[in-house]
């Protein structure tokens, strides 16, 4: 069986650790590991390899995790703008053969019970085999009211539900056969495609024109006019709600999508604490609370203090703040909403940022000028570039550059220093055997990060 893991998403309700450059599967949250890693290992006691279904931006931070936990066999396939998740399955499922059992999952949820995943998965896969289309339908433990429900018989679907208002959430656990819409599925990649032919015949010709002559090769990138084309929609919407197909498994394996910050509260809460803290890098400082109780506390580098404050959300990052009630975390898509009109880079990219070839961190952001403190790893190397606004200063702080500008190559060592004048082609590598840290300070009318221009990238970059 082959887990098709969909690796897109922002992520946005859990702003502003989760953002587009580093949505929420890829943040650190338990066990100093990623969602994304917990479900590529949770999944390779039930599947034999994993089909990722990725945003190219998001490639390189995805492989980079891979590489950090013990050695999985992926291959993946790269879109170069989302289409839903009805042709991410589509096009995972074309490149592989008609008779592979798959099991799709999301890259960013939560199970704590692996025992009873398992068991669920394995049923699953039993009635997929007889060419049936499985969902997996949690057992609710509160009328929540952001997931659809699905109401069943045994293993039977009588019917798909929208997300209801809280009465209506309880009276479907009151009714006792309700379950939350998981978003997880196993079935034959062949019955799949015959039913969304069927059922949604543009999505499948445009899915199989973007599809035509790929194979399963490690790595799959679909053209973006060819991706362009194709429509948007749910699977749910696409197919599910639509086939005589569909079997669902009733399931309760400790499952949560962690889609706000209240369930991230109810998974890091301590019985014998009075508050949840989240430290984001290890020797965090510990958060001082008086006559403070039932809290949740993400914390990084500053020190934080709370006096008579109950029942709060307080989420601190290297460049924004986020302060809410308990129970209103689902307005946080809000706020990145009003701040994609305002400061649209808060909701891309942390002052921490990871690239194919390592990192950078900005330290100092100010008008006409801006501080960098830049992490490359051996091997790595930036594209061919040059800049229309800025100029560039790079001191070595550690290791050795190799660093091209215009026709000459020359190196650059601890304590000593170049200058990038503005148009000047340029590149940055590191050839050694230990990260290279180098501070970069860009001078200029506009410092932004789509101040650039690549001629030459080996990680396929535009």
């Amino acid at each position: 069986m082959i887990n098709i893991i969909l690796c897109g998403g922002s992520g946005t309700r859990l702003w502003p650790l989760s953002r587009t450059m580093l949505p929420k599967q890829f943040v650190r949250l338990f066990n100093n590991r990623s969602l994304f890693q917990d479900t590529v290992l949770r999944n390779k006691s039930v599947c034999s390899h994993s089909l990722i279904v990725s945003n190219q931006e998001q490639y390189f931070l995805a492989v980079d995790q891979l590489s950090q936990i013990s050695s999985t066999t992926a291959k993946f396939l790269l879109e170069p703008i989302g289409r839903n998740t009805a042709p991410a399955i589509a096009l995972a499922c074309m490149v592989l053969d008609e008779d592979d059992v798959v099991f799709v999952t999301t890259s960013d949820h939560l199970v704590k019970d692996q025992s009873a995943y398992e068991k669920a998965v394995l049923e699953a896969k039993a009635m997929a085999e007889e060419d049936y289309l499985v969902t997996f339908g949690i057992k609710p433990s509160f009328p929540e009211t952001g997931f659809g429900y699905i109401e069943a018989s045994g293993n039977d679907v009588l019917s798909f539900k929208e997300k209801p208002n809280v009465e209506t959430a309880q009276a479907y656990i009151d009714q006792g056969n309700y379950y939350w819409n998981s978003g997880m599925f196993c079935f034959k990649a062949g019955v799949f495609l015959e039913e969304l032919k069927t059922y949604a015949p543009e999505m499948y010709q445009a899915c199989a024109a973007a599809t035509n002559a790929l194979s399963c090769d490690a790595e799959i990138r679909i053209d973006l006019e060819k991706m362009q084309a194709i429509p948007e929609d749910s699977i749910d919407y696409a197919v599910m709600e639509k086939s005589s197909k569909v079997k669902v498994v009733p399931c309760d394996m400790g499952w949560s999508d962690l889609g706000s910050y209240d369930a991230l509260y109810d998974e890091l809460k301590v019985p014998d604490q009075s508050n949840a803290i989240l430290p984001r890098v290890p020797k965090s400082p510990v958060p001082i609370c008086v006559d403070s109780a039932n809290n949740l506390i993400v914390t990084r580098d500053r020190q934080i203090a709370l006096v008579d404050m109950d029942d709060c959300l307080v989420v601190d990052t290297t460049d924004s703040i986020l302060i809410s009630k308990k129970g209103s975390s689902q307005k946080v898509k809000e706020v990145v909403a009003a701040l994609k009109k305002s400061k649209p880079e808060l909701t891309e990219i942390h002052r921490l940022a990871h690239r194919p070839w390592g990192t950078y961190e900005v330290l100092v952001d100010s008008e006409k000028y801006k501080v960098k403190r830049i992490v490359v790893k051996p091997g790595g190397r930036l594209s061919l570039q040059k800049h229309f606004h800025r100029n560039e200063h790079w001191i070595v702080v550690s290791g050795t550059a190799t660093v091209t500008v215009e026709d000459k190559r020359f190196l650059v060592r601890p304590n000593e220093s170049t200058y990038i004048q503005m148009g000047q082609l340029h590149r940055l590598e590191n050839d050694g055997k230990i990260d290279l840290i180098m501070m970069e300070v860009q001078v200029g009318e506009y410092t932004g990060e789509d101040d650039i221009v690549r001629v030459e990238d080996i990680y396929s970059r535009s």
